[in-house]
């Protein structure tokens, strides 16, 4: 029996940008992303919106495979309460390895540490393989934007998810 590795997660820092965008680039789909596929010359990946801080990084034997990105929904204090991840992605070599289901557990402790209470997201609806892992994890759909966007020629729901930080985490223990 081969033991698969244990993803790695860490926060972002500086170096990774080159990894991470070239990690985006590769992973492009209409399956999760609403925006058009990224052509040179490629745009920073890091920004002024969302910097190393606002990102965990998954490593599989010291290869970068996955990222997390750790939002505010609004600008609002009065949401400030809340965080919401704004991108969840994995290498195509390492799906099913159990680096998602890391990061989105790592995510939600981030979360937890910065003071939230509770944390979202946003899916597409034809993403069967994310919503699952999310509602593994805990989340519940709280809304839908029937047919929000136009996605190579079908239209596609924008589905909102979310769920408490208030008490254990889904897979911790004793829950």
């Amino acid at each position: 029996m081969t033991l698969m590795p244990v993803p790695y997660i860490r926060h972002a820092t500086d170096d990774d940008e080159e990894a991470l965008g070239r990690l985006d680039r590769v992973t492009w789909s209409p399956l999760h992303s609403v925006q058009p596929r990224p052509r040179p010359p490629y745009e920073p990946f890091f920004t002024e919106r969302f910097g190393p801080r606002d990102h965990l990084v998954a490593e599989l034997v010291g290869v970068v495979v996955g990222y997390i990105r750790l939002g505010f929904p609004t600008p609002l204090a009065c949401n400030s309460h809340v965080r919401q991840i704004q991108g969840l992605v994995v290498a195509d070599e390492a799906r099913g390895s159990g680096v998602g289901r890391a990061l989105l557990r790592a995510v939600q402790e981030e979360a937890r540490r910065r003071g939230a209470r509770r944390i979202t997201l946003r899916v597409l609806g034809h993403n069967t393989p994310a919503r699952a892992l999310y509602e593994s994890e805990g989340f519940v759909v709280e809304g839908i934007l029937p047919e929000e966007f136009l996605l190579d020629g079908e239209y596609v729901d924008d589905v909102f998810m979310g769920r408490s930080l208030q008490g254990p985490a889904p897979g911790a223990v004793g829950s």
